[in-house]
Parts: structure tokens; sequence; C-alpha cells
């Protein structure tokens, strides 16, 4: 088996169908399966998706989960073991990624992906363009790269923060022998897989736009707050800090910082648009005791905002 399409859903029945059409209908000059992980959905889910390997039993293997099995991180339910189960029962030499609720728009996308590791032996992995489809906006489809992006990237680029989007992923299978402990108490999967298969060879970029990402209230990502990606970026990060070569962790430190300062940012401006100063003043202090000589780093209105804060609680 030349590639195992890995799909992996949960409550995604307004968007599977889409997704798994997607999947098949690409021309490629190999064999290829589509492996659909299904988390015990309660909306309809696993009956499409049943119905689909029903009809296509040659091309698309299930692994209906239960629920016992999720992995909890932060008190909330994730993707964490669907996602490394369908590693585990990948047969093909090169993996693909998909979400339920993703899709791709080019017939050709595995094909000119798995030509592209072929020919470029130094690549582990390999990503393109895709366009941001937001349910706020369903009429318009953003561009996700707009500037000039390398042909190749390395793990050091990686390290700073994760730049591909899942659908626009494939890689070797192989490269490592299974997840890490580590791994399991990530908030997110896909950053961490693609660190561990970069430390294997460069990320190579391909520039065309062949999937579509989907922005929407339920994603497990895009569903939630700015300071809750932030937050869990910054959780990430120190988790990958511990299964990487101590060389290269300075490229996570200097990410962190950066998230750092931008949850903190992010923290005072919601206090401040609440009317919530005196939390703001907290946040304000915290933030220039944790980062008094960063560049960047807004001291004189850090400062008022403690001021500010020490003055209203003065007057209570």
């Amino acid at each position: 088996m030349k590639v195992t399409v890995s799909l992996i859903t949960y409550n995604h029945a307004q968007f599977i169908a889409q997704a798994i059409e997607s999947v098949l209908m690409q021309q490629t000059r190999f064999d290829f399966e589509l492996l659909i992980g299904e988390d015990d959905s309660r909306d309809g889910t696993r009956q499409i998706v049943t119905g689909y390997q029903a009809r296509y039993p040659n091309r698309i293997r299930l692994l209906l989960n239960d629920r016992k099995n999720v992995v909890y991180v932060n008190g909330k339910p994730t993707g964490l073991w669907n996602f490394a189960n369908n590693f585990r029962n990948s047969r093909g030499e090169y993996i693909a990624l998909l979400d339920g609720d993703d899709y791709w728009t080019s017939p050709l996308k595995l094909q000119r992906q798995v030509d592209f590791l072929e020919d470029n032996r130094d690549c582990a992995l390999c990503f393109h363009n895709v366009r941001i489809l937001d349910e706020a906006e369903p009429t318009r489809l953003q561009l996700y790269y707009t500037r000039r992006m390398r042909d190749k990237y390395g793990i050091e680029d990686l390290l700073r923060g994760n730049f591909m989007h899942t659908c626009s992923v494939v890689f070797r299978s192989g490269l490592f022998d299974d997840f890490p402990s580590w791994f399991f108490k990530c908030p997110l999967g896909d950053w961490p897989l693609h660190v561990l298969n970069a430390q294997h060879g460069r990320i190579g970029y391909l520039d065309e736009v062949m999937a579509v990402y989907r922005k929407h209230g339920k994603g497990a990502w895009s569903g939630q707050s700015r300071l809750q990606i932030l937050a869990e970026s910054i959780q990430t990060a120190d988790l990958i800090r511990t299964g990487v070569p101590p060389r290269q962790e300075r490229y996570l430190d200097a990410a962190v910082v950066t998230w750092k300062a931008g949850w903190y940012e992010e923290a005072i401006q919601l206090c401040v648009s609440g009317g919530n100063h005196n939390d703001a003043g907290k946040f304000a202090a915290a933030y220039l005791k944790q980062f008094p000589l960063r560049r960047g780093t807004p001291r004189w209105r850090l400062l008022k905002l403690i001021a500010r804060a020490k003055f209203r609680n003065a007057s209570d």
C-alpha cells in the first residue's frame, strides 16, 4: 500500500461526507486506502461513515472507537487516542492527514505530494497552501499563506510554531516507533507529530492550493478563544521541549516567550474591555515581572494599568 489517508472524526455529521468524497475523488497511479477513526459520535457521523464503508469496502477501513479510550487534557476530551490509533493502524508507505470537518479540493493532491517526496528524499514530510472557510463568512474563502514561502523548511522553523494545516500534510510512515508518553499530555496532536517526523528530514512546500480548512464554532482548535489557543500552544511547547535534543530547545523557548507575552496582552485587553481594571493590573504586573527587558514589552502602558488598579483599590 502506497498511501494511507488517516481521517479522524467526531461529531462531524454535517461535514464528513464532503471530507470522504474529497478523498474518493483522488486520481493516483498507486493504491491508497482511507482509514477512518470514528470516535463514537453522537450526531450520526458513525452511521454516515459505515454507510460509505459498505459502498467502498475495498477502499475504506473503519476503526470504530469507544469513548472509554478518550484521552483528557486539562479536563477536556481530545482526539489524541483516535489520532494515535489511526497512526498505529496505517498500512501505507506514506500517511496523509485529514480531519472530518475539512476537505481536499484537488483530485491530484495525493499524487503531487507523493511524487514530491519520492523526488526529494531529504524531506520527511510536505505540505501545501489551503483556503480558510469561516462559517461567519461562508462565501469568502481566504488564502492561508499570502507571503512568499520557501521550498523547504527545517526542524528549527517548526519548533518556533506550527505553520502547517493538518489537511495539507503528507509524511513518510515509520520514521519513529510510537508516540512518546508526553504526546498524550498535549492539548493538540498535529504539531507534536510534525516535530517527531521533522527530526528525520526536511519539510517540503508545494506552492499549490489543494484543501480547505474549515473554521467553525465546534472546531477542536478554531472553536477556541485566542486566550485558550495561546495557553495550549505554551503547554504543548513545554511538553515538546522534553522530547527534543538540548540544541533545539532555544527555538521553542523563543516561541514560548512570544506566546506568553501574547497571552498576557490578550488577557489584559479582555479585562480592560470588560471594565475589570483590578485584574488588568494584576496581569500587567505579572507580564512586567516575567518580561521586564523583552523588546516590545509595553512598559509604560503596563505601569499605567498597575497604577490604575492600585488607585481603584485605594478608593474602595
